[in-house]
């Protein structure tokens, strides 16, 4: 799907991933027992070897999930191949570490530093002397004029996806020489660091058509290892060659082609040698796994004999074949043996024959997926349950607190992480992934799982168990997606923005997790409430009808015996309308809701789980507000201030009276949160800045409007002699460090021949 991968950090929370894919991790410097950034939960993965180990030549042949329709990764098309192309063959300012946090690139630059912050923030670029555009012009200070005058907003021409930074950006000026760069701001700006990354030739930025129209489909002037040959939409692939004017090490590869795969049809592709890398799924992987061991995993006995016939012991038994005589005869006397009449032999032996093909077809495709490793970490994004706030039984703070206090994180991680062997903590932040600098477990400003305080906080809203359900009369029963208003037509304790109805846990000196209390009361449940299903039971992913319900005085728990039971307000069953994407790749996510579905049956809240395709599922639903519940990914920044802050700020009235939401796509946001942001990026104290994040994420966390649950698995099918390439985790690829080992290398492994 077009929706997964990280995309290019210009829009890199523009777009929102769908489906379920190490670091090298020295100690932190300067981390200690007490910093709650912490260190990354996995290593990379990608088989790191040095440039001697290398072979010089041969080409890459790299899945990806589509042929971008633009190579200009500020326009609001691009996604995560845009990216792939761009850190390939563009200057890049700042990469990622293992760690998420932004490192200086020396390839481009020498040095950066705030050189004035009175009367105004300068910062001076010095850049790498070496450093040259594929045309023989010096990468310098035009090129940054250039691109800060197309995305600093002041110009309508320019199609842009953001201007976020630049905007802040008073002039650019030339310094000692064109290799110096002079950047003045008209206000401060704490992620500065996020700028010119990827760095575009003045010849794309320096016209609005240039800029909309000449860099989609071609990049004639570019500055890294590699260069684009060519965007072929026929063959639905993206060629790079080794730009011959790299200053930097050699590239190793002669080509990397970047494939356009579905993700259902990879397997297939290794199988065919058509692919060397790959992201899969785990299913894939399994199958990948499988192939490495020449035994039957179940039984250890040899899956096939050399010959193509079941092997001794593994069932079965030898067919007769001619040896000498003719097939006439050999049927006969098989026939005799085994006391059957001609024709019925015949048709045995043709079914002996159809199943001696079909293991020989997998054992041919087991020995191709042998020549394959799979390469495994997390990546850097989260998955997240979306609670759409805007109207219905979420827009009230405490039914959106209740769902998320019913919720088992470590379960529900444990769930999609644990069967792949990785790390299955729950994240703690909206904002960073452990180990990034911002990254604090903010989740305390909620409070643990209780189911018995859920149960309370809907009372408190007046959902409860037991009374009449009313049929509209459009047949309606429950309470959804569209919402529904108290007798007054108002929304009930609706939060309306500031801090007003944020509850934030502790804050008011008292403890709401009563675990003694609560686990009284799940015990008097029985054995069935405290099993977890799998699966739904019969008539769970349809709204449920006739549900009792009534009203309660507010602050009424429910008793503990009616705890599993429906609630109803106002006549109307507490149902949530839960949206998924149906394609291939979102098992993970179905797997996920329909355990948050039974957690929140247990609290009396039901769901509608409704899948629909993959291509409307986040357009037409999850961006355009008609969903209660939903799953979707958001990728980690090193830059939290700048790019989180468009998905968690209050929604604003636009000038035609519609919402306008940015890319909050749960419409719950306060203006503390906005405040706290606005702060954070305009700080130049790194410590000050990552104390107003942390704020700022435990509001996040108090409005109840997305609860993150787990960091996403990245899992990689490579040839075994690849090296330098795989689950990368947070770190900026190397792309000219990727490579094949050479024959007999140290660490090499049998494997396919690579393409030349």
């Amino acid at each position: 799907m077009s929706h997964v991968g990280v995309g290019p950090r210009a829009v890199t929370r523009s777009v929102a991933f769908l489906t379920a894919g190490v670091l090298a991790v020295p100690a932190l410097a300067g981390c200690s027992s007490e910093d709650p950034s912490g260190k990354p939960l996995a290593e990379q993965d990608i088989a790191s070897a040095s440039r001697a180990r290398v072979s010089d030549g041969g080409t890459l042949r790299w899945a990806v999930d589509s042929v971008p329709d633009t190579l200009n990764t500020f326009q609001s098309d691009a996604d995560a191949t845009s990216t792939r192309v761009a850190q390939a063959v563009l200057p890049s300012m700042y990469r990622m570490d293992e760690t998420g946090r932004p490192v200086r690139n020396p390839d481009y630059l020498e040095s950066a530093e705030v050189v004035e912050t009175e009367p105004k923030q300068v910062v001076v670029y010095k850049l790498n002397q070496q450093a040259v555009w594929s045309d023989g012009r010096e990468v310098g200070a035009a090129d940054f004029a250039a691109q800060w005058r197309a995305l600093s907003g002041k110009d309508s021409a320019y199609w842009t996806a953001r201007n976020a930074g630049y905007d802040r950006i008073e002039k650019i000026q030339r310094g000692a020489g064109d290799l110096e760069v002079k950047v003045t701001f008209s206000r401060p700006y704490a992620d500065w660091k996020s700028l010119f990354t990827p760095l575009y030739p003045k010849d794309v930025m320096g016209t609005p058509d240039a800029f909309n129209d000449g860099a989609r489909r071609k990049l004639k002037v570019t500055a890294g290892p590699f260069a684009v040959k060519e965007v072929d939409t026929k063959d639905d692939e993206v060629v790079l060659t080794g730009n011959p004017r790299w200053w930097g090490e050699p590239a190793k590869l002669d080509r990397i082609v970047l494939r356009a795969v579905p993700r259902d049809e990879r397997v297939s592709e290794l199988v065919a040698g058509k692919l060397d890398l790959a992201e899969i799924d785990p299913d894939t992987a399994d199958q990948v796994g499988l192939a490495a061991a020449p035994r039957d995993a179940a039984t250890g006995t040899p899956l096939m004999g050399p010959d193509g016939t079941p092997a001794a012991g593994s069932g079965g038994s030898p067919l007769p074949g001619p040896q000498g005589r003719s097939a006439a005869q050999a049927l006969r006397s098989w026939a005799v043996a085994n006391g059957s009449d001609e024709e019925a032999a015949e048709e045995e032996i043709l079914a002996r024959e159809e199943r001696r093909e079909a293991r020989a077809k997998l054992e041919r495709r087991r020995k191709a997926l042998s020549g394959f490793e799979v390469r495994k970490s997390l990546e850097p994004a989260y998955t997240q349950l979306a609670l759409n706030g805007a109207d219905g039984p979420l827009a009230d703070e405490r039914v959106r607190r209740a769902v998320a206090r019913a919720l088992d994180r470590e379960k529900l991680a444990k769930a999609v992480l644990g069967p792949l062997d990785l790390p299955a903590e729950p994240v703690g932040s909206h904002l960073a992934l452990s180990g990034q600098a911002a990254y604090a477990d903010g989740s305390g400003a909620l409070g643990d799982q209780n189911a018995k305080e859920a149960r309370a906080l809907l009372a408190d809203a007046g959902w409860v168990p037991g009374g009449p359900v009313k049929e509209s009369e459009e047949g309606e029963k429950a309470a959804g997606a569209k919402g529904e208003k108290d007798k007054d037509g108002k929304d009930e304790k609706k939060s309306e923005g500031g801090d007003d109805g944020t509850y934030i846990v502790g804050e008011d000196g008292k403890n709401t997790d009563d675990k003694e209390t609560e686990e009284k009361g799940e015990k008097e449940k029985g054995e069935k409430g405290e099993k977890e299903k799998g699966e739904h039971s019969s008539g769970k992913n349809t709204a449920q009808g006739g549900a009792p319900g009534a009203y309660a005085p507010k602050g009424t728990a429910a008793p503990a015996g009616s705890a599993t039971g429906p609630l109803a307000k106002d006549g109307k069953a507490l149902t949530l309308r839960f949206v998924l994407p149906s394609g291939p790749g979102s098992e993970a996510l179905r797997t996920v809701a329909d355990r948050i579905s039974d957690m929140l049956e247990k609290i009396g809240i039901g769901t509608d789980i409704t899948k629909v395709p993959d291509e409307s599922y986040f357009k037409d639903h999850v961006a355009s507000g008609e969903y209660d519940l939903a799953l979707y990914s958001w990728p980690a920044s090193a830059f939290p201030a700048t790019d989180a802050r468009p998905i968690y700020a209050k929604p604003v009235p636009a000038a035609d009276g519609s919402l306008n939401v940015a890319q909050n796509y749960t419409r719950v946001g306060t203006d503390q949160v906005d405040q706290l942001f606005d702060q954070a990026m305009t700080t130049l104290d790194q410590k000050e800045a990552r104390d107003l994040l942390r704020k700022a994420d435990s509001r996040i966390w108090a409005a109840a409007g997305s609860i993150p649950l787990y960091q996403r698995p990245q899992l990689v099918a490579a040839r075994k002699n690849l090296a330098n390439t795989g689950a990368f985790g947070f770190e900026t690829p190397v792309y000219e460090d990727m490579g094949f080992l050479k024959k007999g290398a140290p660490g090499s492994r049998p494997s396919a021949t690579p393409s030349s």
